[in-house]
């Protein structure tokens, strides 16, 4: 007898679904765009010079690209100043929002898991894989556990040889 015939996958013969929340990684490069080279002197935003630069700024560089808006030196810019990058960018870019790298992650997820399928995990023993090459922010894993816990027989986090368990559902 083979000993290949004797290993069992007792993995495989759980029953586990196995979610990535790195699959859902929206593709396309990240960018943060900091206002504040638009300052005069790194404290003030002048209208003048910065309507200038919006006329003259390749904006086509952020094509097809998620972009950040933010400041991030302490000063004045007025919020209209975000608005006229926003109008600026939005002809070309994929994403836009206010905020830092950070932010711009968690919406790309919110929005990718906006659009999950959670129906064809209902009644299923679900594993929210822990461990990738692939950053996911905790707040992808808290909105996605959150929509399973309506469908899913038992939610459990990590590897399927090794699992925290979360959630499992009182019958």
């Amino acid at each position: 007898m083979n000993i290949e015939e004797n290993i069992i996958n007792k993995v495989a013969q759980s029953g586990l679904v196995t979610i990535d929340l790195a699959e859902l990684y929206p593709v396309g490069e990240r960018v943060l765009y900091d206002i504040k080279d638009n300052l005069f002197q790194g404290l003030i935003l002048r209208e003048k010079d910065f309507r200038e630069f919006l006329k003259t700024h390749d904006w086509s560089q952020y094509k097809d690209k998620h972009v950040a808006i933010n400041c991030s030196v302490d000063a004045i810019v007025p919020t209209w100043a975000y608005m006229l990058l926003a109008s600026k960018l939005s002809p070309y870019t994929a994403t836009i929002l206010f905020g830092d790298l950070s932010m711009l992650e968690i919406v790309l997820f919110k929005s990718a898991l906006d659009v999950f399928d959670i129906e064809k995990y209902r009644d299923q023993r679900i594993v929210l894989k822990g461990c990738g090459d692939i950053p996911v922010p905790v707040s992808a894993y808290v909105e996605l556990t959150s929509k399973l816990t309506t469908v899913a027989k038992s939610i459990m986090y990590g590897e399927p040889c090794s699992t925290v368990p979360i959630f499992k559902h009182k019958d």
